[in-house]
């Protein structure tokens, strides 16, 4: 235990970007919830005659950002205690699943909103 904490203290400014971007991606995912919930809000609250394609896009856009955000901060979660397992062995390991799945799951959510917004002109 004390062995831990030295090896925490060594490496002070390691421990704390690591923390930083583990908040980056916090913020992330909150920011992909909002999405959903902004489209979903925006689709029901305010466009009055639409079709049942655009009202199930809506909703499914909303569903998927929300689960989205959460396998997000999942994964921003185990990258984190990895990075902090490497600051203290002194080793490296890029981000390039989590980088991966984050752009992968933005790339969808502009895709529905691509069809939800060609489904409310036509």
């Amino acid at each position: 235990m004390e062995e831990e904490k030295s090896l925490e203290s060594k490496y002070i400014q390691q421990h704390l970007a690591n923390e930083r971007t583990y908040l980056a991606w916090v913020r992330t995912s909150i920011a992909i919830i909002g999405i959903g919930f902004l489209a979903s809000s925006l689709h029901f609250n305010n466009i009055r005659i639409v079709s049942e394609i655009a009202d199930t896009i809506a909703v499914f856009v909303s569903v998927f950002s929300l689960i989205a955000g959460i396998i997000i901060l999942i994964f921003a979660t185990i990258h984190y205690f990895a990075v902090r397992k490497n600051i203290n062995s002194q080793t490296f390991a890029s981000a390039n699943k989590l980088i991966k799945v984050s752009t992968t799951i933005i790339f969808l959510i502009f895709m529905l909103l691509g069809f939800y917004l060609i489904s409310i002109m036509f």
